[in-house]
């Protein structure tokens, strides 16, 4: 595995990634308060068979932050730009959780770019309840009032402790300010362009845990109907961090959302 900075064109910002493997390139988004190491388990298995590269986040490990008001549209801005520096072309990507918002937005804002995506514990058009409660996490956050005990119980309950013990240390690791910027914008950001999924025609796969309490099984269900070729996964027992819980089953399921075959313009 190798780490790489990005230096992006348009605005001079460093994205840190790490890469590994070659082939058709896979570009890995985490969520927020993580960092790339967090895709460890894809990066691993991948590899023998595609170019992997799992980006850091925005104010997150070592890429620089976007500026405090910043929403998705300026993640999605951000993605392309590391995209286009990387130069790979079109790539498959995947993101987990505001990394699934940003890979949505991708497909509906820069289709030539992505030719397939994947949303890990996503979410989708929350109901009232549940976005006053993501909308007063935020303003909390923004506030300088940091909890890492409730995220980590909604995320694991009382199991996966070696998971737990490390998404622990991210978090407690994480800029407090890229942190609380990124959670505003995933606070807002589940219906910016939910209206326009029904654009997108690659490859399409939403995936979360069947007892992730806010990125639910409903809300992929809703994804997989909502583009032109969905499919959506709900893996059992597990809540929102099934890409280290669940890394096997998770695993699986990339792979043949990898296998999909891509439309081009002459079987369309």
């Amino acid at each position: 595995m190798t780490l790489t900075t990005l230096l992006l064109s348009d605005t001079n910002r460093k994205v840190s990634c790490r890469t590994q493997g070659a082939g058709e390139p896979l570009v890995l988004i985490h969520g927020v308060g993580m960092q790339s190491a967090a895709w460890g388990p894809q990066l691993a298995y991948f590899a023998p068979r595609y170019r992997v590269i799992a980006l850091d986040m925005p104010g997150h490990g070592r890429s620089d932050p976007l500026p405090p008001a910043s929403q998705l549209p300026q993640y999605v801005d951000w993605c392309r730009a590391a995209i286009d520096a990387l130069g790979v072309g079109a790539a498959n990507l995947a993101g987990h959780s505001m990394g699934a918002l940003i890979a949505g937005g991708m497909a509906v804002r820069h289709p030539h770019l992505v030719r397939r995506v994947a949303l890990l514990n996503g979410v989708f058009r929350r109901d009232d309840v549940a976005k006053a409660a993501v909308q007063a996490r935020a303003a909390e956050i923004r506030n300088g009032d940091i909890d890492l005990d409730t995220p980590l119980a909604r995320w694991f309950g009382a199991h996966h402790t070696d998971a737990r013990m490390q998404v622990a240390a991210w978090l407690r690791a994480v800029d407090a300010t890229g942190y609380a910027t990124a959670y505003a914008a995933f606070a807002n950001g589940d219906a910016a362009y939910s209206d326009c999924f029904s654009k997108i025609a690659c490859p399409f796969l939403a995936m979360t845990g069947d007892d992730d309490p806010n990125s639910t099984p409903a809300m992929s269900r809703a994804m997989g109907a909502a583009v032109q070729d969905g499919r959506a996964v709900a893996i059992k027992g597990h809540r929102h961090m099934i890409n280290l819980t669940a890394a096997d089953e998770v695993n699986e399921h990339l792979l043949h959302w990898l296998r999909t075959p891509v439309k081009t313009e002459e079987t369309q």
